[in-house]
């Protein structure tokens, strides 16, 4: 991302406001993603880290189709959406609800419904070339349970990708520092060509969140 740097804004203190919500507040009036993506449309600094990646790792491409797990606000539907183009489907589900994207199907619901998987399927109408993941556990501060909470989502994404991506897909999934446990790794690495670590600019210094991206799915073999 490229741009001026705006002049900093100094966050007033407020009776009734505690000091992590001045903090969170100051951070965000000087995020210059935050200005960007208000900038340029997108509903979330997020969007960015998806650019990212896909600007290093070339999973998006026009014409595949897409599935955005833990799509609200829609940054990241946003930009599959731009980077897939006319040809291209685009798929997302959340529990909250979201105004329409532009050129992408939302639903409103549980992933871990059992009836979800098949919802989006039906929706996508085709295979996956890719399943994202942005989904994450609202945080208890507790990084011990915070980690097993996100890896516990992560294991169901993974599952699903598993069962509706087509040969040659992608999985692009949040995780916490400490990355995945060895036994979702392996499963990855047997069932992808690459699997690889990132932290894509965007996603600020002081948090502890990565990002997996699995490419060359070689086709479920159980």
């Amino acid at each position: 991302m490229t741009g001026v740097r705006e002049k900093a804004v100094r966050v007033r203190a407020r009776k009734g406001r505690s000091a992590s919500s001045q903090r969170w507040l100051g951070r965000q009036l000087n995020d210059p993603y935050v200005a960007a993506a208000r900038r340029s449309g997108y509903r979330a600094r997020s969007a960015y880290k998806l650019m990212e990646l896909d600007d290093r790792f070339r999973f998006l491409k026009p014409g595949m189709a897409v599935i955005d797990l833990g799509a609200a606000p829609g940054g990241w539907t946003q930009v599959a959406v731009e980077r897939v183009g006319a040809k291209g489907r685009v798929v997302g589900i959340d529990l909250l609800a979201m105004d329409p994207v532009p050129g992408a199907d939302l639903i409103q619901g549980d992933f871990l419904d059992p009836g979800t998987p098949r919802r989006l399927t039906e929706a996508l109408g085709r295979p996956a070339d890719v399943v994202l993941s942005d989904m994450a556990a609202p945080a208890t501060g507790h990084q011990a349970t915070d980690h097993l909470r996100i890896m516990g989502l992560l294991e169901e994404a993974v599952a699903f990708a598993r069962a509706v991506l087509k040969p040659g897909g992608t999985f692009v999934g949040k995780v916490f520092q400490g990355g995945a446990e060895k036994e979702l790794l392996a499963l990855l690495k047997r069932d992808f060509t690459q699997v690889r670590h990132a932290k894509p600019p965007a996603s600020r210094r002081e948090s502890a969140e990565l990002y997996i991206v699995a490419t060359g799915f070689r086709g479920r073999t159980t």
